[in-house]
């Protein structure tokens, strides 16, 4: 997927960590059953002991493209419909922790090095919502996919009704994903946000590409079914000054309750998606440093 750096979540990892010296990374996500957990199990925790206690491990169980790609990626087209997301999750756990039963067939195998990395179910369905909860892990639910008539409240609420606290949890972890651009002004904001509207359509109708520039996407033909997606997808998009983007961050932190979000910046280039994170990140800095004064 062009428009998405998603190919190698470790390595890209590896590379931030290196830049970086304190604040936390993570992958949103891993899809699962495009690897085997073990090879999972040893670049995370080759990561977590380069970096200790800055890696974390956000996994999803989608393909995360179509179903050719997931026979290159997987080798195999055999049990492609079937769903043994679970069942990879608790081997990769076990690879992590080094504490396969005494029975298991890899009870003999050691992933290098044995480290293990917080863990995070990402979701766009009940389906993880379900399994977080039943494990006792933070869930992290798709809002930015949900569009005008999304389910992230039934998702949430699910989740936290379900939830059984574990080693790992005392009571639920909920997150969100948001697609949010902030810019000097509104209009500028709402200039740079009508490429990544764009990719979408594109995406959706099977054209994968880079995403556009904003001319292209202010001079793009859309057809009714087209500005329909758009206006959808606007439903739970961010979008403006940075005064209004960080009143609408807020307001879904209020609805829906949730302890963290993950921010998905949809941009042509790096410039605008640099200048929409420092803009965010400069205005909760300052509102932190406000509370503390």
């Amino acid at each position: 997927m062009p428009a998405v750096a998603s190919s190698a979540p470790a390595v890209l990892i590896a590379h931030l960590a290196a830049h970086t010296s304190s604040i936390r990374l993570g992958s949103g996500g891993v899809m699962l059953p495009n690897h085997a957990p073990m090879v999972v199990a040893e670049q995370f925790g080759t990561l977590a002991a380069l970096y200790p206690d800055r890696i974390d491990l956000g996994l999803g169980r989608a393909p995360g493209s179509d179903q050719l790609t997931a026979h290159a990626l997987r080798r195999r087209m055999d049990g492609l419909g079937t769903d043994d997301f679970a069942d990879q999750l608790a081997e990769l756990r076990h690879f992590m922790a080094g504490d396969f039963p005494a029975d298991h067939p890899f009870s003999r195998i050691k992933a290098t090095p044995v480290s293990p990395v917080p863990v995070y179910i990402l979701g766009s369905s009940d389906y993880g919502a379900r399994l977080a909860a039943r494990l006792g892990l933070p869930f992290a639910f798709a809002h930015h996919f949900a569009g005008a008539g999304g389910n992230t409240d039934a998702a949430l609420d699910l989740y936290r009704s379900l939830f059984r606290p574990s080693e790992v949890l005392d009571e639920p972890y909920a997150m969100i994903g948001v697609t949010a651009l902030a810019a000097d002004n509104e209009q500028q904001a709402r200039f740079e946000a009508g490429a990544g509207a764009l990719s979408m359509v594109l995406l959706r109708s099977g054209r994968l590409q880079e995403i556009p520039t904003p001319e292209q996407a202010a001079a793009y033909p859309y057809s009714p079914a087209e500005l329909d997606l758009i206006r959808a997808m606007g439903a739970t998009e961010v979008v403006g000054s940075v005064e209004q983007v960080v009143d609408g961050l807020d307001a879904l932190v209020d609805r829906f309750g949730v302890q963290e979000m993950l921010i998905s910046t949809r941009a042509h280039g790096a410039a605008a998606k640099l200048r929409s994170m420092e803009l965010i990140a400069q205005a909760y800095a300052l509102r932190g440093a406000s509370s503390r004064s």
